[in-house]
């Protein structure tokens, strides 16, 4: 059987409960992003981008809409014979079956599809990160340092140091310390939970971390500080490219942001990084005589009718009559009536806003998003206000 040189395994079983709504029927790497994309999308992209044709997706907490996006994967160029992307949820077997524990217990839980493939690395993945990232570059460092696992890292602000993983590493790069978050940040290199092992220790180190009551079955809090106690050989690789742990309203608002104004923050179509994603096969959007469009990204079967500005407008939108929409994110299939006033709003898909209904003010910012969830009915008139949260139902939480 040929063998792989590089096998990913992409966790995206997040519950992602500080996105509230948006997270109460599918994981976080399946909320939409950016108009017409999944968060998905970024790392099964950069996979595909660096010539990595093996994936394993590790899916937990409700799943169904992730599993059924990804379907065979040929969006991505990762529907293979021998290889392609695999949905690999926790499973029952002989010897018993569970939950899955932590990062490297999802892991240990697959070690048949390590084997299976039989490659050479691991690259490990997670599915809540909006980036776009060449890994042949990082696997190239990993094999040039004969390293034993390596570390993507992205400087951060030290005010946010203690929300990550944080390292130290010498000039040759090769890391000396290690800490899962820690309450007194000693330097600002974050991990970026991107790891490259040598398949063969990754799975030594698993066997061992899973015989251990007393572990996390962590990858920062277990597997790397046991490798540095080993004096093994981990090395840090240097991203200086765009990453946002979209894991808050907040941060997902301000990457959604991120991808409007003429020379945007975050790019989807650069060469050699381009971002794909399934999509359905909508008619082209359509402007009313009345529409007013400026300073936004909006995607396919859209009809809009309103006043739009600053906003990122997933497909199939409807805007209604006389509607003012701005700094907002509206996702697929959502229908704003007419009058709306939305300012500082972010609205779940298949969502129906009746009309003169009022979502946030003049006075909302990123940290007071309204947030309306996935299949909500707002009844005409209503006011939302300023980071109010609406779950599936309708009702504030």
């Amino acid at each position: 059987m040929k063998k792989k040189q590089c096998v990913a395994m992409l966790l995206a079983g997040g519950q992602g409960t500080r996105l509230y709504a948006l997270t109460s029927h599918a994981t976080k790497p399946a909320v939409s992003f950016g108009a017409k994309y999944r968060i998905i999308d970024f790392p099964l992209s950069n996979c595909t981008n660096s010539g990595i044709d093996t994936v394993g997706v590790l899916t937990q907490y409700q799943p169904l809409i992730l599993n059924e996006y990804i379907g065979t994967g040929e969006p991505w160029d990762l529907d293979r014979t021998f290889g392609g992307v695999h949905t690999l949820p926790p499973y029952q077997a002989k010897t018993g079956g569970e939950w899955y524990k932590g990062t490297a217990n999802a892991i240990y839980q697959n070690l048949h599809f390590l084997k299976e493939y039989d490659s050479e690395h691991v690259l490990i993945l997670s599915g809540d990160h909006i980036y776009t990232m060449d890994y042949s570059q990082m696997l190239t460092e990993h094999v040039e340092n004969n390293a034993d696992c390596t570390i993507s890292v992205i400087d951060v602000d030290e005010k946010e140091a203690s929300r990550f993983g944080i390292m130290d590493y010498d000039k040759n790069k090769r890391i000396t310390s290690f800490e899962e978050k820690p309450k007194q940040p000693k330097s600002n290199h974050a991990s970026m939970g991107i790891y490259i092992f040598k398949k063969d220790v990754l799975v030594g180190e698993l066997i061992d971390d899973e015989k251990d009551p007393a572990s996390s079955n962590d990858f920062g809090k277990n597997i790397i500080p046991t490798l540095l106690k080993k004096k093994m050989r981990v090395f840090a690789y240097q991203f200086k490219g765009y990453w946002k742990d979209v894991g808050t309203v907040t941060s997902l608002w301000e990457a959604n942001m991120d991808l409007l104004g003429e020379k945007p923050v975050l790019t989807l179509n650069a060469s050699g990084q381009k971002v794909y994603s399934r999509n359905e096969p909508l008619p082209p959007t359509f402007f009313g005589a009345n529409a007013s469009v400026e300073n936004c990204m909006l995607t396919t079967g859209c009809e809009i009718y309103g006043k739009v500005k600053n906003s990122v407008i997933g497909e199939g939108v409807v805007i209604g009559e006389g509607a003012v929409v701005q700094d907002s994110v509206i996702m697929s299939n959502s229908v704003i009536g007419k009058g709306v006033c939305m300012r500082y709003g972010m609205v779940d898909e298949n969502v129906t806003i009746g009309d003169n209904v009022t979502v946030g003010d003049e006075k909302s910012d990123s940290d007071h998003i309204a947030l309306i969830g996935r299949d909500s009915v707002i009844a005409a008139g209503r006011k939302i206000a300023a980071g109010e949260i609406i779950d599936e139902g309708g009702n504030t939480k």
